[in-house]
């Protein structure tokens, strides 16, 4: 039997809450699928297929060095203990020694966020000890750069929705800083779609997730400075064996980077045109009150807003959209405040109408 929801009981998911984790993240090309195959049906020297692969990735996003590795979080964790060893063979292999004591990672307070897990749990996992700067409302260069001792080992900068957007300093003040103390700056950017700007602006490692902006398969890259990356590669034989990744998923993510490359996303003014009759639809409910909003990081992402009003609430309808089959998942962050987004961006039209018949369904219209 071929692999399908029957065969394994489960719901088919309309996902419109983004390329969430919990759901698979996106889904993938034929061209992406090909590479994937062509990876599952032949042998490599592994850490041949990564170097060259890494260097040619490197070469697309005119960077000293590139590694894939399983996800952004692996590149987090193994970003971390690159720059708290520094090569160091040793640490490879006693990643958690006492004697290795210049371990503190300073990030602003606004960005120790919860994304799926804590951001400080991917930092320990590193070996690294969250140092936090500023406070959840604001972080200035100088916030940073009070917090600076002889244990800090790297200044870590959450570029994301999670976190705080306002009166947070910019990458170039982080980097600023880090030049002025000879660190090194990480930059968890995982969602974005800019594969250029923040290593241009002096980051010496840049992480992004495979499978989110990029739409590929289970993968992170780090992308940096070639000593930095070469640190995170020697991981591979420390903690990073336990997040290792496939041949498969390797070939499968650098084709996803030349497809991104060439072919970009989903550009805003499409998205707001894909919305219009959604939003219509949804304005004939007389509970729920749609309009288009911006994403609230600044990207160039549309998503339809409801207020929802009435005897249901939000998380109540919320619940119920995922209670049938299809599951419907939307966005959540602002249920707290009667609000439901939909992100469109991987959902056609027929799914949309079908999510607009469950709120009539839901709401008793």
């Amino acid at each position: 039997m071929t692999v399908s929801y029957e065969k394994f009981d489960l719901k088919e998911v309309i996902n419109a809450s983004g390329r969430m984790t919990i759901l698979g993240v996106s889904k993938v090309s034929q061209a992406v699928l090909a590479a994937q195959q062509y990876g599952g049906e032949h042998f490599f020297e592994m850490e041949d297929l990564s170097v060259k692969v890494g260097a040619y990735l490197a070469g697309l996003l005119k960077a000293e060095d590139a590694q894939v590795v399983s996800s952004a979080s692996a590149g987090i964790a193994q970003s971390v203990a690159g720059v708290i060893g520094k090569g160091s063979l040793f640490h490879v292999y006693h990643p958690y020694a006492e004697t290795i004591t210049q371990r503190e990672i300073i990030l602003p307070k606004g960005h120790n966020v919860d994304y799926g897990t804590p951001v400080e749990v991917m930092v320990q996992q590193g070996g690294g000890k969250v140092v936090e700067a500023g406070y959840a409302n604001v972080c200035t260069p100088e916030h940073v750069e009070m917090m600076i001792t002889k244990e800090t080992a790297a200044l870590l900068y959450v570029k994301s929705h999670h976190t705080v957007q306002k009166s947070m300093l910019t990458v170039d003040e982080m980097v600023a800083v880090a030049r002025k103390y000879d660190l090194s700056v990480i930059v968890d950017a995982a969602a974005e779609e800019d594969l250029f700007g923040y290593y241009a602006v002096g980051a010496d490692l840049v992480i992004y997730s495979g499978a989110k902006a990029i739409e590929g398969p289970s993968a992170g890259l780090v992308v940096g400075k070639k000593s930095a990356v070469e640190w995170v590669r020697l991981q591979d034989k420390g903690i990073g064996r336990a997040m290792k990744i496939g041949k498969d998923n390797i070939l499968g993510f650098a084709q996803a980077v030349e497809d991104y490359l060439a072919n970009g996303s989903e550009s805003g003014e499409s998205m707001k045109a894909r919305l219009a009759p959604f939003i219509e639809a949804v304005n004939q409910i007389p509970a729920l009150q749609a309009t288009v909003v911006q994403d609230s990081a600044g990207r160039e992402i549309f998503r339809g807003s409801v207020k929802v009003s009435g005897e249901i609430d939000a998380k109540e309808v919320i619940r119920q959209l995922k209670t049938q089959n299809p599951a419907i998942y939307a966005r959540e962050y602002q249920a707290n405040n009667g609000i439901i987004e939909f992100d469109i961006r991987s959902v056609n039209q027929t799914e949309m109408m079908k999510i607009v018949q469950r709120l009539r369904e839901i709401l008793g219209e």
